[in-house]
């Protein structure tokens, strides 16, 4: 599991976490920066500022700031990120409360599962915030659940080319859509283990994302799989009705 950095330095941190947000979230003003990070208008101003300088953004004639040149903007094809964020945030907290173990909330772009939101559970033993981090959608437990609901020739499309075995992979999803669920056992991370369900879109199109409960693999209980996937489904139905 992934733990901050001993020797962590903060203003990098920050401006790495504002170029994130400003890529997948769209345009935001210093007040905005200001609030997200937990710091002065005066320090957001200038992190942005230092991003305009380096390409990571730029400020459009309203004053406001968005992703620049460097940066490629998430594309899923569900509702926008910041919509998606507004509508989650409420039922992950609800979600960490019911199962003891962190949250996350993904999203596909191309062949990759970005993470859009995260939230912590409280234990001492705990996956981390993951919010930001893009990963291999065919090991993730969230993207394999939006990749097992693409159609068989844009499945192919994505990852014509690629050294992803896709003969084993449609095998694969084609158990995750029969389950409702797919599973990442230390896939990504050595001792991590995530369960995932998609989100159902509003109007039967494709799932606008996914959510997961991440645990250490030291406490994953296939006895108990069936309560987090219910505690899971019940959460995305949730958010698909206030996304609706």
């Amino acid at each position: 599991m992934k733990n901050k950095p001993s020797y962590a330095i903060d203003s990098v941190d920050h401006a790495l976490h504002l170029a994130t947000v400003l890529q997948q979230e769209g345009p935001m003003g210093v007040s905005e920066a200001a609030a997200r990070l937990g710091v002065s208008r005066s320090t957001a101003h200038r992190l942005l500022q230092m991003l305009v300088y380096r390409d990571f953004a730029e400020q459009g004639p309203d004053r406001r700031y968005q992703a620049g040149p460097v940066l490629r903007p998430a594309d899923p094809a569900g509702a926008p990120v910041a919509l998606l964020r507004q509508a989650a945030m409420p039922h992950l907290r609800a979600l960490v409360a019911r199962v003891g173990e962190t949250v996350n909330l993904q999203v596909l772009a191309g062949t990759e599962a970005r993470f859009v939101a995260s939230v912590e559970c409280d234990q001492i033993l705990r996956v981390g915030d993951r919010a930001g981090r893009v990963l291999p959608a065919h090991r993730v437990s969230g993207g394999k659940t939006l990749l097992a609901a693409l159609p068989p020739a844009e499945l192919t499309r994505r990852y014509a080319g690629t050294d992803v075995d896709l003969v084993r992979l449609r095998r694969e999803l084609g158990l995750v859509r029969r389950r409702g669920f797919a599973v990442n056992d230390q896939l990504t991370e050595t001792g991590l283990t995530a369960v995932g369900v998609a989100i159902p879109w509003p109007g039967g199109a494709e799932p606008a994302a996914a959510l997961s409960v991440a645990l250490p693999s030291a406490r994953f209980d296939h006895d108990l799989l069936p309560t987090w996937v219910g505690a899971l489904s019940a959460a995305a139905t949730a958010i698909a009705h206030d996304l609706g």
